[in-house]
């Protein structure tokens, strides 16, 4: 089966328009609310299924307006676009409890092929989404990913999303920061209009306002996503139970719990993802045929307390004893799970996607030197540890994708300075959240020469090309973040040759 251009998905100013036949929008019958406001999605696809999301919402931005009532959502799945050839159907139930979301796990399918699915609830049919299973183990063909993060909505438009929405993809990975809780930054272009989220409800708005956008509908439903979460989702920089913002334990974790308990509802997973409370497991690991095996972390739920600072404390520019002697970023479990699948990965690409920038990045204030300890840098032995699993298996070629810290770098991850790269970090910047100055990130780069190439004045996302002999990474940038129909267009372009890692080309 041809693989149909994505270029033809979108038309019209900001994506307004949805391009036929892919997410045609379908009569709405006599009701002027759009039961299907926030779009479908899909998303952790394998070679045998994938989930398939939407939620039920005429009212999204004042608790969806479906009220507490259970409806029944009728779902298909087809081969063809025009829904000739249906391979699955069925029936889920939208709960109140569930914001009335819904999360169909399809299986029985084909790997490495393109299906196209539809809802239909109350009479009213969804938009049509495609997706695509991941390929067989032993499919070697290169494999095409697009991974970003940090979006805030007033600080500027998603074109980024409508340009991703136009390429050729098997997936994309989202690396956290789906939502903002805090309204920040400069020269806002919309507004959040609500305050901080302080319960559930509040959290279901915020996604709402978000999932209402059309680029970031038209990336949904254009390719399977994988998501993690970093920290906006609950409260910036928390660790743990631990936030700057709520320093009590108590209600910071209620709050936690509604924080995820809202994510589970506006995003593609599956039910084990389900939060219990304030927990949630969500850290997992995909096969994407023989090309790469993907690891999705989550960075923020069981890492240890920040170290040389009080919760309350400023993160940047401290350093102490503790910051490389002791915690974890990740966890003991998680880590032990990270390391055990390492040393099984099966793919000719490792793919670490995570939060934040790995690669060892000093700050210099005259002869000291700081260290942004949110970050890896707060939990150096951990990052150690993380190499020698790495080094452990360099035949496994591994590639850190992040996000964050609202810049776009290239690193060669090292474990001292005069020593080989032992892996390859992309941070592909940010998909509209402001960033650091030219100045920052030239005075970083001076200091740290393991940082190849750096820029924080734009916005944009990643893509990335896996093949047997090398690995493509191209990031792309919004022209103007100001403006709903801004064009995006190439900012550099990175090789990595397979068996050698570090970044080997660069070209602007």
């Amino acid at each position: 089966m041809s693989r149909l251009s994505r270029r033809r998905l979108l038309q019209g100013a900001a994506g307004a328009a949805l391009a036929a036949p892919f997410f045609r929008l379908h009569a709405q019958g006599g009701d002027s609310r759009p039961l299907f406001s926030l779009g479908v999605a899909s998303g952790c696809p394998t070679a045998e299924g994938v989930v398939l999301w939407t939620r039920l919402a005429p009212e999204p931005l004042t608790g969806g307006g479906m009220g507490e009532a259970p409806v029944p959502v009728d779902w298909e799945l087809a081969e063809d676009e025009r829904f000739t050839r249906i391979v699955a159907r069925g029936r889920a139930i939208a709960l109140a409890e569930l914001a009335h979301s819904v999360h169909v796990e399809v299986a029985g399918l084909a790997p490495g092929r393109d299906y196209w699915y539809r809802f239909m609830a109350q009479g009213i049919q969804s938009p049509v989404g495609r997706t695509r299973t991941a390929r067989a183990l032993q499919d070697a063909q290169p494999l095409r990913l697009a991974f970003g993060s940090c979006q805030q909505y007033e600080q500027g438009f998603y074109s980024a999303y409508r340009d991703m929405a136009a390429q050729d993809l098997d997936a994309v990975v989202h690396l956290g920061d789906y939502i903002y809780e805090a309204s920040w930054g400069r020269d806002h272009v919309r507004r959040h209009e609500a305050g901080l989220p302080q319960d559930l409800a509040g959290y279901r708005n915020r996604y709402a306002l978000y999932k209402g956008d059309a680029d970031l509908q038209a990336a949904h439903a254009a390719f399977p996503w994988f998501v993690t979460w970093d920290d906006h989702e609950v409260q910036n920089d928390y660790a743990d139970d631990r936030s700057p913002q709520t320093p009590d334990p108590a209600p910071f974790m209620a709050l936690r719990a509604a924080a995820y308990q809202a994510w589970y509802e506006h995003m593609p997973v599956p039910a084990w993802m389900r939060p219990q409370g304030a927990q949630a497991r969500i850290h997992g690991r995909w096969q994407m045929g023989g090309m790469a095996e993907l690891f999705v972390l989550d960075g923020r739920q069981y890492r240890s307390a920040h170290p040389c600072v009080p919760v309350t404390g400023n993160k940047g520019f401290v350093d102490c004893d503790e910051r490389t002697a002791a915690g974890s970023y990740l966890g003991a479990e998680q880590e032990a799970w990270l390391y055990q699948g390492l040393a099984r990965a099966q793919g000719r690409w490792t793919l670490i996607a995570q939060q934040t920038l790995m690669a060892t990045a000093p700050r210099s204030r005259g002869e000291e030197r700081g260290y942004w300890v949110d970050g890896w840098d707060g939990y150096a032995a951990n990052r150690e540890r993380l190499y020698g699993a790495l080094a452990a298996r360099p035949e496994r070629n591994a590639l850190v994708l992040s996000g964050d810290v609202h810049c776009f770098w290239a690193a060669d991850l090292q474990r001292a300075s005069d020593a080989a790269p032992l892996a390859t970090e992309f941070v592909g910047g940010s998909i509209s959240s402001q960033g650091p100055s030219m100045a920052t990130v030239a005075a970083l780069q001076a200091s740290n020469p393991q940082l190849r190439w750096g820029r924080g004045d734009v916005r944009g996302y990643a893509l990335a090309t896996l093949a047997p002999a090398e690995a493509r990474v191209e990031f792309r940038a919004v022209d103007d973040i100001r403006r709903a129909d801004s064009g995006v267009s190439r900012l550099a372009r990175f090789v990595v040759e397979h068996g050698a890692p570090g970044v080997h080309t660069v070209a602007g």
